[in-house]
């Protein structure tokens, strides 16, 4: 990614935050199933608030004895409702996906919680390392403490989740996929399910590809990682996201996860980096970390 091509890209992030934020009320809202609503949450180690919204599965009232896996997803406007996502109307249908697939059998019944970005904080709280040319990043650590220390223990205490890193998963895309990777495997006491869409592994100098292949893991969480074979604003572009996400897979491999098993990498033909093309996989990373046992 050039230098004039990552202008672009910040200034492009900002102005469609604010957009987004401006003009939510007048698109129509899209919203499936039992969802939950937690305005301003507070968060005393990042000093923001942001919103949580907390999907629930099929007859969670009736079952008043079940308790339920949960899997937390950044960038929790794009999730659920057209109303509030970053490309105005496009969401990954993560409501409807999963209602249809708990339903049918094909996945275990689960909770699934979004959180909200905070918009100009985004960058900063979803990489690990600052980008020494551009000046951004290098909060998720703080973002991680967030996760584990105030958001995990609120919804355990609000809901009847399962509190196991197996019954727990985190998840993102782009630079939300690379940090749910990042405290995934700081974290893998915690989280035991990873999706790592889409990752931004070029961000810091590819510092994710480093981390992955520098550290050692007492376990093995599970992981989905996926790329659409035409994202990036030229096919020069896209050609490097594949190769980048082929390299960080490799790496994976290396460090001991076995494809099919613990790992699982899709490269989608054709798919570009937006919403549309993410929920058209959700139904394979929903079946994949969190298959219904018969």
């Amino acid at each position: 990614m050039t230098a004039q091509d990552m202008k672009v890209f910040f200034a492009t992030i900002v102005v469609l935050l604010i957009s987004s934020s401006s003009f939510a009320q007048e698109r129509p809202h899209t919203l499936t199933g039992d969802i939950r609503v937690h305005k301003n949450f507070h968060s005393k180690i990042l000093n923001n608030d942001r919103d949580v919204l907390v999907y629930l599965p099929p007859n969670y009232e009736s079952q008043k004895k079940e308790r339920y896996p949960v899997f937390y997803l950044n960038d929790g406007q794009n999730l659920f409702d057209g109303a509030t996502s970053f490309i105005p109307g496009q969401e990954w249908r993560v409501d409807e996906t999963a209602e249809a697939l708990i339903k049918g059998g094909q996945v275990r019944p689960l909770i699934i919680v979004g959180i909200y970005n905070t918009g100009a904080d985004r960058i900063n709280e979803y990489t690990p390392v600052q980008d020494a040319k551009y000046k951004a990043g290098g909060h998720a650590d703080l973002y991680g403490r967030m996760l584990v220390e105030e958001l995990k223990p609120f919804i355990d205490q609000a809901y009847r989740t399962k509190k196991s890193a197996s019954d727990t998963g985190l998840g993102g895309s782009s630079l939300g996929g690379i940090v749910s990777l990042y405290l995934g495997l700081k974290y893998e006491n915690v989280f035991g399910n990873l999706a790592v869409i889409s990752p931004s592994v070029w961000f810091a100098d590819k510092q994710i590809l480093k981390f992955v292949g520098s550290a050692r893991y007492s376990s093995k969480v599970h992981i989905w990682l996926d790329i659409g074979t035409k994202e990036g604003r030229n096919a020069g572009d896209a050609n490097q996201s594949v190769i980048d996400t082929r390299l960080l897979n490799g790496l994976l491999v290396r460090n001991g996860w076995k494809q099919g098993r613990e790992l699982r990498y899709f490269e989608d033909e054709g798919a570009e980096h937006n919403e549309r093309a993410w929920a058209g996989r959700f139904s394979s990373i929903l079946t994949f970390l969190f298959p219904a046992r018969h």
